[in-house]
């Protein structure tokens, strides 16, 4: 390979090095967003699952060691140490291979993931008190600018503890229909209405929050094929480096 050629390939490779970097950071500060949001439906899930919880440490361990990967591919390529470019082919290739198979794992688990998520909500709607800040005042903020109720159907608030067991007629105050005659409009927790002719919204947030987070899992998907991209790049760059610094190191050992 020409001097030019090794030239050339260094800095593409130093430059998607940086590229991979940044894709790193941005998993790492969305992993972080997973487990510290608490104003989406993200909050909802993380509350009442470890699951997502679980999920969100991969990603900050995935970005970590990606912007490390990263790091230290620059200093190989610029350097051209040989040990550090073999390294980092071989940890790519390893994070390749846990990408594809975390996306394989998840498209055919996505039928039971959906199922899980269904039953937090539900779960969560039985045991809604409006005194938990974190999960419930979350589906509170969701009911309420998603403009629905419950999670299939307002019937699903039927079955909350405080609503089955009242003798006084109360609904979800963040379902509250404004264009509907009623009690005061409040943001959070239960509200008491005279009839069983509620003031709340008929649809359910199932198909509000599923289009929510397909929207989410387009970005995802974009990033995690960009970063998929320049790992590949970035694989097939740092081995013909390592093959042109291994044959310009024999040509530079010293006869004695």
């Amino acid at each position: 390979m020409g001097k030019g050629c090794i030239t050339a390939t260094k800095y593409f490779l130093f430059l998607f090095n940086l590229l991979f970097f940044i894709f790193g950071a941005l998993i790492m500060g969305f992993g972080l967003w997973v487990l510290l949001d608490n104003l989406s439906f993200i909050a909802v899930l993380q509350e009442s699952s470890n699951t997502l919880k679980v999920a969100a440490y991969i990603l900050i361990g995935v970005g970590s060691l990606s912007m490390a990967m990263g790091f230290f591919g620059c200093i190989g390529a610029i350097y051209e140490i040989r040990c550090l470019l073999g390294l980092y082919f071989t940890c790519l290739l390893l994070i390749l291979i846990a990408q594809v198979t975390a996306g394989v794992l998840i498209y055919f688990q996505r039928d039971r993931l959906k199922y899980e998520m269904s039953n937090i909500i539900k779960g969560m709607l039985i045991n809604y008190t409006g005194q938990n800040r974190t999960t419930e005042h979350t589906w509170d903020y969701i009911q309420r600018t998603m403009k629905c109720c419950g999670w299939t159907g307002p019937g699903n608030w039927s079955d909350n503890v405080w609503i089955k067991n009242s003798s006084q007629i109360l609904y979800s105050c963040s379902c509250r229909n404004e264009s509907l005659p009623g009690t005061e409009i409040k943001e959070t927790g239960l509200c008491e209405h005279l009839s069983t002719d509620v003031p709340v919204h008929e649809t359910g947030c199932i198909n509000n929050v599923e289009g929510w987070l397909l929207d989410n899992c387009g970005v995802i998907l974009g990033i995690c094929v960009g970063v998929a991209v320049v790992e590949l790049l970035g694989m097939i760059l740092s081995m013909c480096l390592c093959k042109s610094v291994v044959q310009e190191d024999y040509t530079k050992v010293p006869k004695y």
